[in-house]
């Protein structure tokens, strides 16, 4: 099956899902987390500054970290593949948007309501009980990064901690449910630059294949998920995205 093939079928779909991961930010210059790690934060292993217990033992490291990551984010601009998905969402309102990633593209190339299953950058929280939202000043961070203790809730006083799921935590329930009800009630899932793997999240497209959908991934590589994809169209969100959906 070809491209074409694809677009009859996501533009005649009625409830589609739209499921995004590292590939899609990538090519707005997002790296992965793991990737994310040069100057002061070469020195570190990326999965044990993700972590509660690091944040607790040295927030002034950790918020560093993420501020620093934020500030990236914030000089990337979404690609085509983000406003694509934001012109599908235009054109049928029933549209999803599912993503693990942790930056603001899709959102700011149009798309609203996007649920996140990995947390945001731009959504902190103070570590309070119970936690709720909190806001922070804008940071220009310098390029090498740097240490900066987390600004205190101006509620209770508790540290502001960084919005996103830590290792060892539990994904967000309200964004999760959202997801799982939505691929189980899709007619059909695009799912796009994720390899997968990176489980619970990686169950939403398979949700949505044993639920009767048609899914179409768009990768540069095989994933797991070509399994239970009928189509696999083979090259990166900015190039293939907008042969589905021009923005």
């Amino acid at each position: 099956m070809t491209v074409a093939a694809a677009v009859d079928l996501l533009l005649s779909a009625r409830r589609p899902v739209v499921f995004t991961g590292a590939g899609m930010s990538a090519e707005s210059g997002v790296p992965t987390f793991r990737d994310d790690l040069t100057g002061l934060w070469a020195r570190y292993d990326a999965e044990r500054l993700a972590t509660p217990e690091a944040f607790h033992a040295d927030p002034d490291l950790v918020w560093g970290w993420y501020e620093w990551r934020r500030s990236r984010a914030l000089q990337a601009l979404p690609n085509a593949g983000h406003h694509s998905v934001a012109a599908l969402a235009a054109r049928i309102p029933a549209t999803t948007v599912v993503t693990q990633n942790v930056d603001d593209l899709h959102e700011r190339a149009g798309s609203t309501a996007v649920l996140h299953l990995h947390g945001s950058l731009f959504a902190p929280r103070c570590i309070g009980t119970p936690p709720h939202p909190a806001v922070f000043p804008d940071a220009d961070e310098p390029e090498e990064g740097r240490r900066l203790a987390p600004p205190r809730c101006v509620s209770c006083g508790a540290l502001v901690r960084p919005g996103v799921v830590w290792f060892g935590e539990q994904l967000p329930e309200d964004a999760l449910s959202a997801a799982v009800e939505a691929a189980a009630n899709c007619d059909v899932l695009l799912t796009v630059g994720t390899s997968g793997v990176v489980y619970p999240a990686a169950e939403i497209p398979r949700i949505a294949a044993r639920s009767g959908a048609t899914v179409i991934q768009v990768n540069p590589d095989p994933t797991p998920l070509d399994a239970v994809s009928t189509l696999n169209l083979r090259g990166t969100a900015a190039t293939i995205l907008p042969q589905l959906v021009p923005a």
